[in-house]
């Protein structure tokens, strides 16, 4: 077991030492001897889906033991970042008031581009680069009612999130992954950004050992709908 993985998994103190045990020994015993996974990518993982479950009291405790891992402050706040385009900001808005409290308000500065047709650009690029050329255009797909959310999915989901650097495009489709993954409901979503990982490099094995390590934070029942998912995605 990789030395910055020994303190993920005990991040919280629990007051009932029954549970503790409990807890302690599966996670010692069989959740981190599985795991190829380094300390950073496990904790943004881990973060990524304690966001999606909307777990924020946990992860305020948690935050500083899984920074320990490897993950930087700048990395927690771009995770973050990211989740606002999956959560929304309402669902976010606890972890970044708490990522604040732990780590001094410390948050990274905007540097997106704000210029509109910059924004649709990079983002277009960005979906090429993660999806492939059939994501060309697809801003002006879509009918006269709802073919406006296309586009704010090129230019604000894309274009102000993806391209603002820190985190590359693999960890970012790792994050929507485990943001899905955890928050349920969004299977056609989640198999879509299943694609994309293994596309861009985050194959069928990684993806398993990236859920495997996070269910004991999101239970049984996303975990195998997420493996599910990964399966029919691979097997095409």
């Amino acid at each position: 077991m990789a030395k910055e993985n020994k303190a993920l998994g005990r991040e919280v103190g629990f007051f009932n030492p029954g549970l503790s045990s409990v807890l302690d020994n599966f996670l010692s015993e069989d959740v981190l001897p599985r795991t190829s996974l380094d300390g950073k990518t496990r904790g943004i993982a881990i973060i990524s889906v304690l966001a999606g479950s909307q777990s924020a009291e946990y992860f305020k405790e948690a935050l500083p033991s899984i920074m320990e891992g490897g993950v930087t402050a700048d990395e927690v706040y771009e995770t973050l970042y990211q989740a606002v385009a999956y959560l929304g900001i309402g669902r976010t808005y606890p972890f970044l008031k708490y990522a604040d409290e732990v780590l001094g308000g410390n948050g990274r500065e905007y540097t997106s581009a704000t210029d509109a047709a910059e924004r649709l650009d990079r983002g277009e690029k960005a979906q090429i680069e993660i999806f492939g050329a059939q994501m060309k255009g697809f801003a002006a797909s879509g009918d006269a009612m709802t073919g406006h959310i296309n586009e704010w999915l090129v230019k604000n989901c894309f274009g102000d999130y993806y391209t603002r650097g820190v985190l590359g495009y693999a960890q970012r489709e790792m994050i929507t992954f485990c943001l899905l993954a955890a928050q349920g409901g969004c299977e056609p979503q989640l198999k879509s950004h299943t694609a994309a990982n293994i596309r861009i490099g985050n194959d069928a094995a990684f993806l398993t050992d990236v859920i495997s390590q996070c269910m004991p934070y999101i239970g049984y029942p996303r975990t195998l709908n997420a493996l599910a998912a990964i399966k029919e995605v691979s097997a095409k």
